[in-house]
């Protein structure tokens, strides 16, 4: 196993991201359509927040509708924006960061994403699944 491996070689590069203009609607709809847990929420390039579907799950019965399900109910949904529901003050990394370095970050909180950010610009996220199939791969 490499010790000083770069994130930027597990991150995931293309990322679904939402803006702080969308509605929890559009966030569900990405969250079943991509199969994701934690949508970055933007403004341009830059990062202002963090969006997981269990923040979704706290304020609504979305656990109750079928993962294919494309209706959506979304009258609690129109209670909330996307600012009042996504975690803010987040704790970002650089594409350069050690995988160690964000293994020992995501084992001592409670969260489980990290935007990674190059020069206040989001280039990608990475998950504790990220994590997790990297040290399945070196065995």
């Amino acid at each position: 196993m490499k010790k000083r491996t770069p994130i930027s070689e597990i991150m995931t590069k293309k990322v679904i991201t939402l803006n702080t203009t969308d509605d929890l609607e559009t966030a569900e709809r990405l969250f079943k359509k991509y199969h994701i847990r934690h949508i970055p929420v933007v403004s341009g390039n830059h990062i202002k927040g963090m969006l997981s579907y269990t923040d979704l799950l706290r304020i609504s019965f979305a656990d109750a509708i079928d993962e294919d399900e494309d209706t959506v109910d979304t009258i609690v949904y129109n209670m909330f924006t996307i600012e009042q529901v996504m975690a803010k003050n987040l704790i970002s990394v650089s594409s350069s960061a050690t995988i160690k370095e964000v293994a020992e970050i995501l084992s001592k909180r409670e969260f489980h994403a990290l935007p990674v950010e190059d020069n206040g610009e989001l280039v990608g996220i990475v998950t504790t699944t990220d994590l997790i199939n990297y040290l399945l791969e070196q065995y």
